[in-house]
């Protein structure tokens, strides 16, 4: 149970520290921001998917061995649902009416809490490890 905790527990500290500083940097690099926003908005749903779905695995394989990293992991799950029920649809609304203000403080909220939960799985990772 504890390699299987680890090898989840790492593929979703890889897949989300991947997502939040590879993908999209490479979309916005590389196509025009309009196109990079369009793909992105596509991107998120399943994204976030995952990260619950793994996230929510990972914790229940953690539970036995380590009730903190299995607490950390479910933090993400639950922290990721609003994120992609409500947060997500905020930001797209703001974008399609123009309203920059509030892009700027919802897009913000979003990073802030990415990087939580990358820190998160990575703390219960260095602690499954």
């Amino acid at each position: 149970m504890t390699a299987l905790a680890v090898l989840l527990t790492g593929l979703l500290f890889g897949g989300m520290t991947f997502y939040s500083f590879a993908f999209a940097g490479f979309l916005f690099r590389h196509a025009s921001p309009e196109e990079a926003g369009r793909l992105l908005r596509l991107a998120f749903p399943a994204f976030y998917l995952a990260t619950i779905v793994t996230a929510g695995l990972a914790a229940l394989a953690a539970f036995a061995i380590d009730r903190t990293a299995a607490l950390l992991l479910l933090a993400v799950v639950l922290t990721t649902i609003p994120a992609r029920q409500a947060l997500m649809p905020a930001i797209n609304r703001a974008t399609d009416t123009g309203a920059k203000a509030r892009f700027a403080w919802l897009h913000g909220a979003s990073v802030a809490l990415g990087l939580a939960q990358i820190a998160a799985a990575g703390w219960a990772l260095l602690r499954l490890a």
